[in-house]
């Protein structure tokens, strides 16, 4: 997908204000079960595709409205990632302003993470 100039430059603008990770990184920390969120923001039909073994799911679109509900704790380890890495670099942003003080935006995301040929998983719940 080719993405609109102003998105790009806004996700530049987030990204110099966010933590990133490689999917290697995440993958490392998942297998010395590191505990972390590991939160996956895409869109609820993206994630019913498939997503990353272990990640939850909380949209793009409701993360600021659900995320003190779902993880309460602002000092708890949280990695996001979206299709790309440009959602979750919005997200980490936003989190990061609502007072959450350990957030990563996975780069690459699921994309990136099938490319490695880790885990994923389809949601079988719906």
């Amino acid at each position: 997908m080719k993405h609109n100039p102003g998105f790009l430059k806004r996700v530049d603008a987030a990204r110099a204000q966010v933590r990133e990770c490689s999917v290697s990184e995440v993958k490392a920390r998942l297998d010395r079960a590191e505990s972390f969120h590991f939160v996956d923001v895409r869109e609820d039909r993206e994630f019913a595709e498939d997503h990353a073994v272990g990640a939850i799911h909380i949209g793009r679109g409701v993360i600021e409205r659900d995320i003190e509900t779902i993880l309460p704790d602002k000092t708890q380890p949280i990695v996001l990632y979206c299709g790309g890495g440009y959602r979750s670099v919005l997200a980490a942003e936003s989190l990061g302003q609502m007072g959450y003080t350990d957030v990563v935006s996975m780069d690459g995301g699921i994309k990136a993470w099938r490319a490695a040929g880790y885990p994923i998983e389809k949601d079988t719940s719906r």
